[in-house]
């Protein structure tokens, strides 16, 4: 990487997004690591970055952070533990920190589910259990070892508290019995000593070793000589402790040494998961995005500058190196140009460093070997360089380094000298860039550089709106239309003196007054167009809404109308239901009817139970058909007598009178039937003797027919049919094979699915009419054949 393109990123503010991605980290390298990031050119190293940071955004959503916290530099310690040196418990514990981290991290990566590119990472990383708890058991601190480390430890600690009791014991005799010659009641140490404060008047009091005096020197630490011998044994007994925990230190130091490589290899591990988890981090924070890697250009979608605030950041659509290779962008001061410029580099180089940029999904980047920005004035006294003078030596270099593989941002181009030469000087040195075949971008306020970008072939224009009402810039980028410096209009605004400006446009030249017109006038037309495209885009929204709504519309009538269906069909089917029930019960009076005729009961109970047959008919029909409603009746006739042809009111039924009874009532025939109704249930039919025999005639015909509906068929064929069609079919046969007075029918249903047979078979077992049923026998039908027997 050349001190120039080093600069550039400097320039384009790369490190603050670095500081970012640091603060994302969590262990010490990572962040080192963020903070040292450098733009990759490699196009597979740039995928690859890409890639491990969408893996991880990906895991971080379905698994939370993994724990990392724990990972602390120990590449020095293990190398002094593989030298035989003995490592002190703060080393110890940092290298169980990595072990417990990479045991937990190796159980993050094995419960991520769906693979990814980094899952070999936490496949890599070896898990040693023994090792993790082997120094998390025996350190408890930094300062603290625990009993279990070793058996010997915990018997050296046993025997130390032991002599510890015995030693307070004979002191606190000592204290009860010469309470009068001490400072205090107390028992205290001094030089790892008991020992107990005595006046300095009665120091030959109580025999003993003196271990110190107090500042004032009114009191002496003596140990008794009773308690040396105690001391002497607690003295030895902790020597040992101490030797003993360096025995084990080094043991712990040599069992990390024997893992050394894996170890190592586990922080390194880690460390890049880190890295990666970081940068996945910081994608979620800025709500950015993985670009799509081009090999021609730029094509920026919603691109917002990283460092801004994304709440009130505009973003642009940013293109470059596809339709054209340089874009040339201009505007009034404070528009935006100079951010959009960094927008471009500084996007362009967070790419390659692995890291997603804040804008749309869509957006693709190019990897450039260098990314080379002349942006900012860095004038120096020092070094006697004016503002045009440094600005043409950052020039000079980049011109001397652009390749095919560069990204070339210029910012004001051909600023701080005459504006003639200025604009020719720059003009040439956009040729020059192009020629060497780099992609540019420069900001300007020439006149001559917008017409170069409109006469020139792969150069495009751009402008930075600015609100002339407002004097605010909007920092919305238009690629296609020059933009206006808009200088009288933002003096004017500012409360110049009107004369001031006018005397101002008299110094210009013809030319540039009509150039400005044109392009007052385009972007007049670009604002009338945008505001039609908004008005489009609004009424094609509604027409959405609009669809929207009709569609959820339909779909709720839909589901109504399936409501409305589904509770129709259900009362249908407890209406037809009742219907079977009442027919079901009118053949049973039949019957019981036929029976009484067999026996001659007389023939007016006979009608009266084939009148509440009827009845019950009736009433069924009204429940299928809905509420009754009457009929109007016909008017009253003359009183009937023998010979009248009578139509029967409530039946529609037309009869002749064969007697008149005592009582007034009439013996009716109606075709076979023998009926007792009374005067006002009929009314007279007048007529000629000739039409009461074709009504006669009729009704024989009628009943006659029904007599030979009744002989019904032993069998029926239900296969082909859905079940409830089926199920429809075999009640018409049953009520028809009981009308004749059949036996056993035969049903046929099919083997198939068996969903009909079963149907059948259901629906037999809860028949009125059926005394048993079976399966077909061989030569019947076998399992395809239901045989019945009715009652």
């Amino acid at each position: 990487m050349t001190d120039l393109f080093e600069k550039s990123i400097q320039t384009l503010e790369l490190p603050r997004v670095l500081e970012l991605l640091a603060d994302q980290a969590v262990t010490q390298e990572g962040k080192d690591r963020a903070v040292a990031l450098r733009p990759m050119t490699d196009p597979d190293d740039v995928s690859r970055a890409q890639e491990e940071t969408t893996a991880a955004v990906k895991m971080l959503s379905l698994r939370g952070t993994p724990a990392l916290s724990g990972v602390k530099p120990v590449g020095a310690s293990l190398q002094r533990a593989d030298m035989g040196g003995s490592l002190n418990t703060r080393e110890l514990m940092d290298i169980a920190g990595v072990l417990r981290c990479a045991r937990t991290a190796k159980e993050y990566g094995d419960g991520a589910g769906e693979s990814s590119c980094i899952d070999h990472l936490f496949r890599s990383l070896t898990a040693n259990r023994y090792l993790e708890d082997r120094i998390s058991g025996s350190i408890l601190g930094e300062n603290e070892i625990a009993d279990s480390a070793s058996g010997e430890l915990a018997s050296i600690r046993r025997h130390i508290r032991a002599t510890e009791a015995k030693a307070r014991d004979i002191l606190q005799k000592i204290v009860s019995a010469q309470s009068r010659f001490l400072q205090e009641s107390i028992i205290t140490i001094r030089s790892d000593r008991y020992v107990v404060p005595v006046k300095s008047e009665h120091k030959n009091e109580i025999p003993g070793l003196v271990h110190d005096v107090s500042s004032s020197g009114s009191t002496f630490f003596i140990e008794p000589m009773g308690v040396v011998k105690a001391n002497n044994e607690l003295r030895e007994w902790q020597t040992r402790e101490k030797k003993e925990i360096d025995r084990i230190l080094a043991e712990l130091s040599a069992e990390a040494a024997a893992h050394k490589e894996d170890i190592l290899q586990d922080y390194t591990l880690l460390v890049l998961l880190d890295c990666i988890f970081a940068r996945a981090r910081l994608s979620v924070r800025m709500n950015a995005a993985q670009p799509r890697l081009s090999r021609q250009g730029l094509r920026l979608v919603k691109a917002r500058h990283p460092l801004l605030d994304p709440k009130t950041a505009v973003a642009n659509d940013l293109m470059l190196g596809e339709e054209f290779d340089t874009l040339m962008i201009t505007g009034p001061n404070t528009g935006g140009k100079t951010v959009t410029l960094k927008t471009m580099g500084l996007l362009t180089l967070m790419a390659q460093c692995g890291l997603h940029i804040p804008a749309g999904a869509e957006s693709a980047v190019r990897v450039f070997d260098r990314v080379l920005s002349d942006i900012g004035d860095e004038q120096s006294i020092a070094q006697s360089l004016s503002t045009f003078s440094s600005h043409m030596t950052n020039i000079v270099q980049i011109l001397r380094q652009a390749d095919e593989n560069t990204l070339v941002l210029f910012d004001e181009l051909g600023a701080g000298t005459d504006p003639v030469e200025g604009a020719a000087l720059a003009a040439a040195i956009i040729e020059q860039a192009r020629c060497q075949g780099a992609l540019v971008a420069a900001t300007t306020h020439y006149a001559e550089l917008k017409v170069y970008a409109m006469t020139t072939a792969g150069v495009k224009n751009a402008s930075c709106e600015f609100d002339v009402e407002t004097l605010a810039p909007t920092y919305r980028l238009i690629i296609g239309i020059p933009g206006k410096s808009n200088a009288f209009a933002i003096s004017r605004r500012l409360g110049l003196d009107e004369e001031v400006i006018e005397k101002a446009a008299a110094r210009l030249d013809a030319e540039n007054v009509r150039f400005e017109d044109v392009l007052t006038r385009l972007d007049l037309q670009r604002q009338e167009m945008e505001q039609e495209k908004r008005k489009a885009a609004q009424l094609r929204r509604e027409m959405e809404e609009s669809a929207k709504t009709a569609r959820e519309y339909r779909k709720k009538l839909e589901e109504e109308r399936a409501k409305v269906v589904e509770k129709a069909q259900a009362e249908a089917r407890e209406i037809i239901q009742q219907a079977r029930d009442a027919s079901d019960q009118v053949f049973a009076e039949l019957k019981d009817m036929r029976r009484q005729q067999r026996k001659e009961e007389n023939w007016q109970a006979v009608n009266d139970r084939r009148a509440a047959a009827r009845h019950l008919l009736n009433e069924a029909e009204r429940g299928i058909g809905g509420p009754e409603q009457e009929d109007e009746l016909p008017p009253p006739t003359r009183p009937a007598v023998e010979g009248d042809t009578v139509e029967l009111v409530s039946m529609g039924t037309k009869a002749s009178v064969i007697a008149v009874n005592k009582d007034g009532s009439l013996q009716l025939q109606a075709g076979i039937l023998k009926i007792t109704a009374k005067q006002e249930e009929v009314r007279v039919v007048e007529g000629s003797g000739a039409q009461a025999q074709r009504d006669a005639k009729r009704i024989i015909r009628q009943a006659e027919q029904k007599l030979r509906t009744i002989s019904a068929s032993p069998e029926v064929d239900l296969r082909g049919m859905m079940v409830d069609e089926a199920l429809g079919s075999l009640d018409l046969f049953l009520d028809n094979a009981m009308l004749a007075h059949l036996e056993s029918v035969r049903i046929i249903h099919g083997k198939g699915t068996g969903a009909v047979r079963k149907a059948v078979r259901e629906h037999l077992k809860r028949s009125r009419y059926i005394k048993s049923f079976r399966p077909g026998r061989y030569g019947e039908g076998e399992d395809g054949v239901t045989v019945a027997e009715l009652r």
